[in-house]
């Protein structure tokens, strides 16, 4: 599986932007998307996760009520829609595919995920 992300971008605080993220290869119905971030001198985190097939959500806490990942299984995509971008949100956004065995709580470490794609750099300014 091959991942390509793209959409980060420049935005003041308070606006919106909409990261995507393109597979290729083979995408099984028990494979889990998910974008994790990666902010200067700081660990890579989690952000958010949905389940291949039923679309099942998860969040961290910091971006609940901010952020919607979302999936279109036609076009091998998902998307992070970022609105009320803070500057704490600037960081290089990853996405990352991986295979889950449960239905509940979707995968969040980063051992989790098998395949990654490469960055895509939001910057929010205050």
């Amino acid at each position: 599986v091959q991942l390509q992300a793209s959409g980060g971008g420049l935005v003041q605080a308070g606006g919106s932007l909409r990261p995507s993220c393109a597979a290729s290869g083979r995408i099984f119905s028990n494979y889990v998307m998910g974008w994790f971030r990666q902010a200067p001198g700081k660990e890579r985190e989690f952000v958010a996760a949905t389940s291949w097939s039923r679309g099942t959500t998860y969040y961290v806490d910091s971006v609940l009520g901010r952020f919607t990942i979302s999936r279109d299984n036609a076009k091998s995509t998902v998307y992070l829609q970022m609105n009320s971008l803070k500057p704490e949100d600037t960081a290089n956004y990853y996405c990352a595919a991986g295979i889950t065995y449960t239905a509940w709580p979707l995968p969040s470490r980063k051992d989790e995920y098998t395949y990654w794609g490469q960055g895509t750099q939001v910057t929010v300014s205050s």
